[in-house]
């Protein structure tokens, strides 16, 4: 078996604490990963109790580290809880502050961004929280530049989502981002959920009741799924689901919470990004198989999804790619 991965994930378990979220980061992070034949993150919990009461109480949890393993994290989830206007001890905002100050990675789910802004990290950031959070957020800290319309916000070191099933949108664009779309892809498949919804769509999705039989996007979207290499347009796919572009517009706004081009933008990315990842060196074969037409518009949609060129995609996630190269200095 490969060498196990020496990034560390600690989260910080404090009273109150959402054990949904904890759910989220311990499925993500937490678990052996024998379908990729190597373990993707060191993980670790801890509190600075040896007791902790979880969110109203409903259990306590216990037989977890101290406070001194969030030193030693590359990764530092922090603390969530519904009661945000409790403030959080200072051995918990002491731990975050040193965390940031070595380099670390910080991570705050759903009300994990209020815990971030009172240790002060987050002033003249971005970030995100539950919307209906966002007038008491701004309220009590208008430093931090809060994106409340947004499932999270990737801003460098420190990330945020905005809720429950955001994290785990979150969770795995962080697999994606150190391990690739294939690792990402595995995790998803094993969480059965969505393995790419970028988070720049919205928080709120409404989902008006259908005046149609059936007007879920499902078979339209693995239709197109299957057709990403062709050329294939938004009026293409409007016409596959019998309805006007303009209703395939608010079909997707309101049950994806983006639009159709963006959606399949997103993933004719995925889709290079997964074919860089398997071997693929030729540049205009990666931009025609994934639909981006020319190898310019491939670099410009990669490096606009990911942050890095192909060249550099394909040092970190292709074939032969080191183990620690998932992790930038």
């Amino acid at each position: 078996m490969a060498q196990e991965s020496s990034h560390r994930v600690v989260v910080i378990v404090d009273e109150n604490s959402n054990p949904f979220e904890l759910g989220c980061a311990t499925e993500v992070f937490g678990l052996r990963r024998p379908e990729l034949g190597r373990e993707l993150y060191d993980f670790a919990l801890c509190s600075p109790e040896p007791r902790t009461l979880m969110r109203d109480g409903f259990f306590t949890l216990t037989g977890v580290a101290d406070l001194a393993a969030a030193d030693a994290a590359d990764t530092l989830i922090v603390p969530n809880r519904p009661d945000t206007e409790v403030p959080r001890r200072p051995a918990v905002l002491d731990a975050i502050r040193r965390a940031h100050a070595r380099g670390a990675r910080l991570v705050g789910f759903c009300s994990g961004a209020f815990t971030l802004a009172e240790s002060g990290v987050l002033d003249g950031r971005r970030a995100t929280a539950h919307w209906q959070w966002a007038d008491s957020f701004r309220a009590r800290f208008p430093a931090v530049r809060l994106e409340p319309d947004v499932l999270f916000v990737d801003d460098g070191d420190i990330l945020t989502a905005a809720g429950s099933s955001a994290a785990l949108d979150l969770g795995l664009h962080l697999v994606r981002r150190d391990h690739g779309a294939e690792a990402a892809n595995a995790v998803s498949r094993r969480l059965v959920f969505a393995a790419h919804r970028d988070g720049g769509q919205r928080q709120f999705v409404e989902r008006p009741v259908p005046d149609v039989p059936d007007a879920s996007l499902a078979p339209v979207l693995a239709w197109a799924q299957e057709r990403l290499g062709e050329p294939l347009t938004v009026p293409a796919i409007a016409a596959r689901a019998a309805v006007s572009p303009a209703t395939l517009h608010r079909r997707f706004r309101a049950q994806l919470g983006t639009t159709p081009l963006a959606w399949l933008t997103g993933e004719r990315v995925a889709l290079a990004c997964r074919l860089i990842e398997r071997g693929e060196e030729r540049l205009d074969v990666v931009a025609a198989r994934s639909g981006l037409g020319t190898a310019a518009n491939l670099r410009a949609r990669l490096r606009h999804e990911t942050g890095l060129s192909p060249s550099a995609y394909r040092r970190r996630f292709g074939p032969g790619a080191r183990d620690d190269a998932a992790y930038p200095s």
